[in-house]
């Protein structure tokens, strides 16, 4: 790396992606199971829509909302993994400084939609299991439009901050990210100016957005079991209890390495880097790949679909 690249400039107009600090001669090798998890994400998310779009049956809120999920997990995936493979093939680590800052708005934009959908969809099942009677009045297609509208606005005016407060930064010691996308601290983090309003701000937002949709969800699926477990049957609870089962799972899958790659990039300093930016590529692609998959299965009506 030529010294132009780290020293004698300010504001420079393109930063460098280093990938994965300490294992650069391990990216071959680490982008085949990344490049599969893409491949598999991209495929099921599109089957996903394709049958829910061919399957008038399935034109309801629950689906809705999974085809929203879908979408969500394409542009998630998609705005860090296409880079992230032209680091490990190519060596190509340069990326522009708008785009980097657009980069950084689409990955904490759709994680904080990804994490309203999965609120929404634990509403809808509330409503379905608490309240059956009144389902299709309350979650009508015009409610689930606007459910939906809010999330994504909730999302961008969340999200939106973060590269405008970095944008205002002044960069004059390295444009080496250590990392294999613009995540927000990451490049702050390069700033030769007090960072702590941007480092407030992502670590409050981010925390507070997704502890408050955790609550509401736990208070959802709180209700949710007490209705199962009033149920009569063993049959009826059980039947119950699996309308549910693959939203819980996918929940999980979102929300526990969300969090831990979170606290570890905040206070996780003796964590080693390289594991942090391994594990962090991980939660971005696993909910997505896991996501149509445990839908699939775990869904009678998409996975009828599926085989017919």
């Amino acid at each position: 790396m030529s010294d132009s690249n780290t020293t004698d400039f300010t504001n420079p107009s393109t930063f460098i992606l280093l990938g994965i600090p300490g294992l650069e001669a391990a990216h071959v090798w680490i982008s085949i199971p990344f490049c599969t998890m893409y491949i598999i994400a991209i495929l099921g998310n599109f089957i996903i829509l394709f049958i829910v779009k061919t399957e008038p049956s399935l034109h309801g809120p629950m689906y809705y909302f999974l085809c929203m999920l879908a979408i969500t997990d394409l542009v998630l995936c998609t705005s860090t993994v296409p880079k992230m493979m032209s680091i490990f093939w190519f060596n190509s680590r340069e990326i522009d400084f708008s785009a980097c800052l657009t980069q950084m708005f689409f990955i904490h934009c759709f994680f904080a939609i990804e994490s309203g959908i999965f609120m929404a969809m634990a509403f809808d099942r509330y409503v379905a299991i608490c309240d059956p009677l009144r389902h299709s009045t309350t979650l009508r297609n015009p409610v689930v439009a606007k459910i939906g509208l809010a999330v994504v606005l909730r999302g961008s005016m969340l999200a939106l901050p973060c590269p405008l407060l970095a944008r205002q930064l002044p960069y004059c010691r390295t444009n080496i990210i250590l990392h294999t996308c613009c995540e927000h601290i990451a490049v702050v983090n390069l700033a030769c100016a007090d960072i702590r309003i941007s480092s407030y701000y992502g670590l409050t937002v981010a925390s507070s957005a997704i502890c408050l949709d955790m609550f509401f969800i736990a208070v959802s699926y709180t209700q949710v079991l007490r209705a199962i477990f009033s149920l009569p049957t063993k049959d009826a609870r059980l039947k119950t209890f699996g309308t549910c089962g693959s939203h819980l799972f996918a929940i999980l899958a979102f929300y526990i390495p969300g969090l831990f790659t979170l606290l570890t990039y905040r206070f996780g300093h003796h964590v080693a880097l390289h594991f942090h930016i391994l594990f962090a590529n991980v939660c971005l692609l696993v909910p997505p790949m896991l996501n149509p998959i445990i839908f699939g299965v775990r869904t009678k009506q998409i996975r009828d679909r599926m085989l017919r």
